[in-house]
């Protein structure tokens, strides 16, 4: 049972490597990390607000 749960992990992980080689993929990460970025860049205020400090 684990052998062929290691198969079908390392099927999944060739399928991932692929598709992320093709070039409207990486333009689409590129995009997320961006924005996700700039989300995370204006969102924070106080800093230690509401860690107990």
């Amino acid at each position: 049972m684990g052998m062929l749960r290691k198969l079908v992990a390392s099927g999944v992980a060739a399928k991932v490597v692929q598709e992320l080689q093709k070039p409207q993929n990486q333009a689409k990460i590129k995009k997320f990390i961006r924005d996700y970025q700039a989300k995370n860049k204006g969102g924070r205020g106080g800093g230690t607000t509401g860690r107990g400090y």
